[in-house]
């Protein structure tokens, strides 16, 4: 009786083992080492780390309301102000593109007012002697290969001259690979770009020909450049360079319309107006140079409401060049 007890003990522990065997079978393949929703984090991360991160998350969706409640340390409500801030990183919107191109440019208005951005050597007492475009072209490149990069360069100008900028510069890019020193080249690339608006690259080519040629002669060009980009202070020291030097009274006259409209440009107009006046007469025969100073004083003038001195300036002009720029029509307005 004692073994027939056994038998049926283990008949109904194996039959059991089989049934819990084949309930197992029957359920579907899930990998129990994926614990989920514990499971945070990206695939990469090894899977401790990744069911820490997962419990981290659930553990703050639980805790956080009741945390926030009862700790001592709760967080203050946010402010207007920082409302705002919040507001304005989180929406990548036109606003925030445009409130952040503000601060960069307000940066960089800051930042190049304070000194020069460009170092620059002095200038000896006069201009170096430099040998002409022919004799610098033979002497890098020889006889024939010098006289075509010569006629080259001719073309640049006559293409310079005419307003075909764009084929000058196509020009004179192969010939500033050949002869990068020869002073021509140089300062004619440099006019090129200026003429293209692209001050920049300009400007680096106006101060290496001043390296070259020890002189101011292209300091007008050189500091509307900077004027374009705003770059006040070397502005500032090119004109004290090309006042100082004096190489003529046209150049001269150019370098102070350029300093003078820098001067208008940050909104010192009567500080503008001052510099154009210093030194000023009509004179008796009146040249280019002359009528483009007193058509910039001018437009200062009736920029400052001074209008009866700029109708008189643009009166003395018609009489001096009946067609010279826009004067009649402007006299016209300010009637």
């Amino acid at each position: 009786s004692n073994n027939r007890s056994s038998k049926n003990k283990n008949s109904k522990e194996s039959s059991s083992i089989d049934r819990r065997r084949r309930e197992r079978e029957s359920e579907p393949k899930v990998d129990r080492r994926r614990r989920e929703p514990y499971n945070a984090g990206p695939s990469s991360w090894g899977g401790v780390a990744r069911r820490g991160a997962g419990w981290l998350e659930v553990t703050e969706k639980i805790e956080t309301p009741e945390r926030n409640r009862n700790t001592a340390y709760a967080r203050p409500e946010p402010t207007y102000e920082d409302r705002r801030a919040r507001a304005i990183e989180e929406k990548p919107t036109r606003d925030k593109v445009r409130y952040e191109a503000d601060a960069a440019v307000n940066r960089a208005k800051k930042r190049t007012h304070r000194s020069a951005v460009v170092k620059r050597s002095l200038l000896p007492a006069s201009p170096r002697k430099l040998p002409d475009a022919e004799a610098s072209l033979v002497r890098i490149l020889g006889n024939k290969d010098g006289r075509r990069a010569l006629r080259r360069l001719v073309e640049a100008s006559q293409a310079f001259e005419q307003e075909r900028f764009f084929e000058a510069r196509k020009i004179l890019i192969p010939l500033e690979r050949q002869a990068p020193g020869v002073a021509e080249i140089v300062e004619m690339s440099g006019l090129t770009l200026y003429r293209l608006g692209r001050w920049r690259e300009a400007a680096k080519k106006l101060e290496k020909f001043r390296e070259i040629s020890g002189g101011t002669e292209q300091n007008p060009v050189l500091a509307d450049c900077y004027r374009a980009l705003e770059w006040w202070v070397d502005v500032e020291e090119l004109w004290d360079e090309l006042r100082d030097a004096s190489p003529s009274g046209s150049l001269v006259t150019e370098g102070r319309i350029v300093a003078a409209g820098a001067l208008a440009d940050q909104g010192k107009v009567s500080g503008a107006i001052n510099l154009l006046e210093r030194g000023w007469r009509f004179p008796k025969r009146a040249k280019d140079y002359h009528l483009r100073r007193a058509y910039a004083l001018a437009d200062l003038y009736e920029r400052s409401g001074k209008i009866p001195k700029a109708r008189d300036l643009f009166v003395w002009i018609t009489h001096q060049d009946k067609n010279y720029g826009d004067v009649a029509s402007r006299i016209q307005a300010l009637q």
